[in-house]
């Protein structure tokens, strides 16, 4: 092969080598050939789209829903000016269960019709949105009331537990700790132990279609709270440093995050 290699590499611009929206992208684009070549193009794209793909059983047959949207493409032709973007909002890279948001960059030398060569790698994006997106130093994850009250549940006959969560945030960033007060009443004849879990739900769009995709995790547990008393519960719930962040300016998906706390009977609250 004449051309021995055709590769794409950019510069980060931070420790984390993640760019957001201001940021100039740079790099370089190495050819190396064995000889003298002639190309009837040599250019760089930048590009930026989110895409859902699942497939639903409709009786016997199959239905696929896909789609996906386009937020930036610039196409560099070398030693020509390049293009300018958009500047719209758009949202962080995310790998979904059935869909995801990309960027990347990618270098195409076509010699012929025949005979084309392709490189190229993808760049993680951080939006700098307002929350519900993000903040603007990281990313505001977990959307929480600041007080959510439970109604009353019942195990046995008039037997109760009754319980109120509160959230000292509206949202926390990636490692960061959040800390939840649960205020408990057991009336009833069994000593009870409440787990925090973490839930991400994910919602997909396409051609008129939704679905959801749900996880739980689980975020800690608290003491236990004997029968026949009252008991105050407080937690410091450690974030997964690594977490998705939460967004909602995607046409064709976001990511949200709520606090759920259950009992040993597994009631939801």
């Amino acid at each position: 092969m004449t051309v021995k290699l055709l590769a794409v590499d950019y510069e980060k611009v931070n420790e984390r080598g993640v760019f957001s929206p201001g940021d100039v992208l740079s790099g370089k684009v190495t050819l190396v050939t064995s000889k003298e070549i002639k190309a009837q193009c040599f250019s760089v794209k930048a590009k930026g789209r989110a895409k859902v793909t699942w497939c639903e059983r409709e009786g016997r047959s199959g239905v696929v829903h896909s789609d996906k949207k386009r937020y930036f493409h610039l196409e560099h032709i070398i030693l020509q000016d390049k293009n300018k973007g958009d500047g719209r909002d758009m949202p962080s890279s995310y790998d979904g269960k059935w869909g995801n948001v990309t960027y990347s960059v990618r270098a195409k030398l076509t010699q012929s019709i025949w005979l084309v060569h392709k490189a190229g790698t993808d760049f993680p994006f951080l939006t700098k949105s307002e929350f519900p997106f993000a903040s603007k130093t990281e990313m505001m994850i977990i959307g929480l009331k600041e007080q959510q009250q439970a109604t009353r549940i019942s195990f046995y006959g008039s037997e109760k537990i009754t319980i109120n969560v509160t959230s000292e945030k509206m949202g926390v960033k990636q490692g960061d700790a959040l800390g939840v007060s649960l205020e408990v009443v057991n009336d009833s004849a069994r000593t009870v132990t409440p787990r925090f879990y973490l839930c991400e739900k994910q919602t997909f769009a396409a051609q008129s279609a939704r679905v959801v995709h749900t996880d739980n995790f689980l975020f800690g547990t608290g003491e236990c709270v004997p029968a026949q008393a009252s008991r105050t519960v407080t937690m410091v719930l450690s974030v997964p440093p690594d977490l998705p962040p939460t967004f909602f300016n995607c046409c064709l998906m976001k990511l949200e995050y709520r606090l759920k706390v259950l009992l040993p009977t597994q009631t939801e609250l």
